[in-house]
């Protein structure tokens, strides 16, 4: 068996589960608002939802399509969904009460489940080869109430840059980006992307590097914003770009009660070789040294509790 970095950390999230005990709560459903098909957070949340239900029968969870982040932390704060799949900048931003959010949001964290990749995309045959080359053109910078959104507002801020913006889901996106309508999309994502992989075979895609922007964006909103290297073989035409990640958090409310957000983490920890997709590339999923790196959200206590138990 071929030994990897991301075998080696699974391994080492396995080391962690002979401890701890079952959710003996009241039988209840239990909802994941993740994001758009065709992307990771959907993916990642059907795996998810499904090893919850197996490892607790009383917990029958289900994942729900969203148009992602904020969404989703809108969906909590409602009490639409129990948990939720948000960007760090978007949690870190709802815990603030800083634009989009009118109140601050009380969030806590179980997780930082995986990296996000921002991939901002150009048909491989087109014009575009550098971030500076959008002003003036149609760029779709993510769906409202996505991450991406939020993101791509401060991507064109700090580069200087004066795009035709529009908010298109995801499918909307890449079929823009097929007939010539839009230039370029941006999309968060792991990679890569199953939609994108498509779009890849079809027309030939390539990522915009966006490594010369991120100290801008770190000046301006803090170390939330990491630079990260798109693997070579992540599409047929991207060799080892450089672009910016943002963790992805698995968030609740605080009145999520304390077994439930434990029994959310013990199936984190014990079954993280089943939660990572099957087109992941890379170590971007379940790292045993940052799975409690929440971007300054609170880790619930339950959570909290858990982590404790499982590490001894």
């Amino acid at each position: 068996m071929t030994v990897t970095r991301r075998s080696v950390l699974l391994a080492g999230l396995a080391a962690l589960g002979g401890c701890g005990t079952g959710y003996s709560g009241p039988s209840r459903t239990l909802t994941i608002a993740a994001g758009e098909e065709g992307g990771f957070y959907l993916a990642f949340a059907k795996l998810l939802a499904g090893q919850i239900t197996a490892a607790e029968p009383r917990l029958q969870c289900s994942a729900l399509t969203t148009q992602a982040s904020q969404a989703n932390v809108e969906m909590v704060q409602a009490g639409q969904a129990d948990l939720a799949l948000v960007l760090a900048d978007t949690a870190q931003t709802a815990v603030a009460g800083n634009r989009p959010f009118t109140t601050q949001v009380p969030l806590r964290a179980l997780g930082r489940v995986y990296e996000n990749y921002m991939q901002l995309v150009v048909r491989q045959d087109g014009p575009v080869r550098a971030i500076a080359d959008l002003t003036g053109r149609a760029v779709s910078l993510g769906a409202s109430g996505s991450g991406a959104a939020l993101f791509g507002d401060r991507l064109v801020e700090a580069a200087g840059v004066r795009p035709h913006i529009e908010r298109l889901p995801l499918a909307d996106a890449v079929a823009g980006l097929t007939n010539g309508r839009i230039d370029a999309l941006l999309w968060s994502g792991g990679v890569p992307t199953p939609a994108l992989a498509e779009l890849d075979g079809r027309i030939g895609i390539l990522l915009l590097p966006l490594d010369g922007v991120a100290p801008r964006l770190r000046a301006g909103h803090g170390p939330v914003y990491e630079t990260v290297a798109v693997p070579s073989g992540a599409y047929q035409h991207v060799r080892d770009v450089r672009t910016i990640g943002v963790a992805n958090l698995l968030v609740c409310a605080p009145s999520l009660p304390d077994e439930v957000a434990g029994a959310v983490v013990s199936v984190l920890v014990r079954r993280a070789a089943e939660l990572v997709p099957q087109q992941a590339l890379g170590t971007q999923f379940l790292d045993a040294r940052t799975l409690i790196a929440t971007a300054g959200v609170p880790l619930h206590p339950g959570a909290a509790d858990m982590y404790r138990d499982l590490h001894g």
